[in-house]
């Protein structure tokens, strides 16, 4: 198993605007935008305090090591979703249909008087004999690449 943790941080921001940021479907497409999706579809659903998200989404599988590339062929779908049970806490389940493992773990949103920073925590784990050490490797490097983009257009979009 390996462990993805990512600090994205947003200066200037209060707890509420990242909450919202992370509640708006807009904000959820421009980060498929930038991380240049074939095909998607996002919904939010909130009820009071709590909400859910789902991210279903179509990447290509360019640059990807041959190895893993008879794993996952030309494109890879990955569905994302995130279970906000308070507005500080959600838990989120990652996975790639028809595909051996998942990835699950947390994001957590914490204020202090600069902004906020949100920690996500995951574990990656890939059932395959011989080959998941290194597909869980990869995976890893991907989710922590996409928090990372999430993170830029949200630093955008609270700018804005």
């Amino acid at each position: 198993m390996k462990k993805v943790t990512e600090e994205l941080r947003y200066d200037g921001a209060t707890l509420e605007q990242v909450h919202e940021m992370l509640a708006d479907p807009a904000f959820r497409e421009r980060v498929c935008d930038h991380q240049q999706v074939l095909r998607r579809s996002v919904t939010v659903d909130r009820q009071g305090e709590r909400m859910a998200v789902t991210i279903d989404q179509v990447q290509p599988a360019k640059g990807i090591p041959g190895f893993a590339q008879k794993f996952v062929g030309d494109e890879i779908n990955i569905v994302q979703t995130e279970d906000w049970l308070s507005p500080v806490k959600g838990d989120i389940h990652v996975s790639i249909p028809g595909k051996p493992g998942e990835m699950k773990g947390t994001a957590l949103l914490t204020e202090d008087p600069q902004g906020v920073t949100e920690t996500v925590n995951l574990d990656v784990k890939v059932n395959i004999p011989l080959v998941g050490g290194k597909i869980e490797g990869l995976i890893a490097d991907m989710l922590a690449k996409a928090l990372r983009a999430e993170n830029k257009v949200g630093r955008d979009y609270l700018a804005s």
